[in-house]
């Protein structure tokens, strides 16, 4: 068995060169792979192709690879928080893809499951469908989306064991595992890495064939992409 274990965050991102495409776990701030993230900060690779649920905000997640300029290209759908994002769109300096938010998680998906492209309903009639094929199913008109399959994808995990099976947590649950699946090579920082064997297969949310690295993160700093608080009402006694 191949060891899959890394100890450095440099090391594991080392062959991730210029013009790469990357699948990038997480929603929001949360579940993101942010020691990998940290990583390709620091090795300045450019020109990326970005495939994640959207891109983090101005000063934390993918937010500071837009600020290097370090990404070329976004596919994603949702961009709401990042007003970085928003300058170099305008100004042409970002080329992005907005894909609805099912369709992007079955893209990765069916990319991990070896399907190049399928057809969904979602996006007839909208600028979505410009330029793409489309096929009557039915009666009824549907868009041909075609797979994502990432040369890397980064992602966070709460727990791994050594061979790679990954136990994600609540919400980082929901586009860390697609993004996992289509991914050449997997790259997968975690909380909590134990041996094999000590993870219940019943738990497992993610077979490690799909992971090819795996390094345990500390002093994570989860950060919430927006606080929203209610005002207190009275009190009573």
């Amino acid at each position: 068995m191949t060891n899959k274990v890394f100890t450095s965050f440099d090391e594991a991102v080392a062959d991730i060169d210029d013009g790469a495409t990357l699948a990038v776990g997480g929603f929001g701030l949360c579940g993101i792979p942010e020691k990998l993230i940290g990583a390709l900060e620091k090795k300045g690779v450019k020109q990326l192709t970005v495939a994640s649920n959207n891109c983090g905000v101005d000063d934390w997640g993918l937010g500071l690879l837009l600020r290097n300029k370090q990404i070329k290209k976004m596919i994603a759908s949702y961009v709401g928080e990042n007003k970085i994002f928003e300058q170099q769109f305008l100004s042409g300096e970002l080329e992005v893809e907005l894909t609805p938010q099912g369709t992007l998680a079955e893209r990765m998906r069916s990319g991990g499951a070896g399907i190049p492209g399928f057809y969904t309903a979602t996006g007839v009639g909208t600028p979505i469908a410009e330029g793409k094929e489309t096929k009557q199913f039915d009666g009824k008109e549907y868009l041909l989306e075609r797979s994502i399959q990432a040369d890397f994808a980064l992602v966070k995990a709460w727990k791994a064991d050594k061979y790679g099976n990954l136990v994600f947590r609540k919400t980082s649950r929901n586009f860390n595992p697609l993004a996992a699946m289509c991914g050449k090579v997997t790259i997968a920082e975690v909380e909590e890495l134990v041996e094999v064997g000590e993870i219940d297969p019943d738990d497992v949310h993610l077979p490690g064939i799909y992971v090819q690295r795996i390094l345990v993160g500390t002093d994570y700093d989860k950060r919430i992409e927006r606080l929203t608080v209610r005002e207190g009402g009275e009190s009573h006694e």
